[in-house]
């Protein structure tokens, strides 16, 4: 499974975002070419005129389109705002645990060097007891 870097190097990818932006500028533009080409308003307008009794007049529709509009930007800001905290969170989290990890590390690096230092200290005492009783066991033979 490639990793991050390597699917980078291999050529250029568009992130979410990026594409999220492109597909609405595009149904922006083709909202744009449909309604030039064929008075989508106009259209509307002569509709409403024809069945007043059947739909709703056109400035209710507009105001409820505008309502939903402003609606809709008060929402994406909220999530925005709540993904930024939660992002930030999620950050000092990581380096709490970077630095609890990195404390950990230290300290087992510390306690494996004393316990290697004790090892050999006790290592150095048994040849030296050794040596000592062999000595002792060589005098009385």
């Amino acid at each position: 499974m490639p990793n991050k870097q390597e699917t980078k190097t291999k050529g250029f990818q568009f992130s979410g975002v990026f594409k999220d932006l492109v597909l609405l500028v595009a149904v922006t533009v083709l909202i744009l070419l449909i309604s030039y080409f064929f008075n989508i308003f106009g259209i509307i307008v002569e509709f409403l005129h024809k069945h007043p009794d059947k739909i709703l007049y056109i400035d209710e529709v507009i105001t409820t389109l505008l309502t939903l509009s402003i609606g809709l930007v008060v929402f994406a800001w909220r999530r925005w705002l709540d993904l930024k905290r939660e992002t930030t969170e999620r950050i000092k989290s990581q380096e709490e645990l970077i630095r609890i990890t990195t404390t950990q590390a230290e300290t087992e690096r510390i306690i494996n060097k004393q316990l290697h230092i004790d090892m050999d200290e006790m290592k150095q005492d048994l040849r030296e007891i050794l040596h000592l009783l062999l000595n002792k066991q060589k005098k009385t033979t």
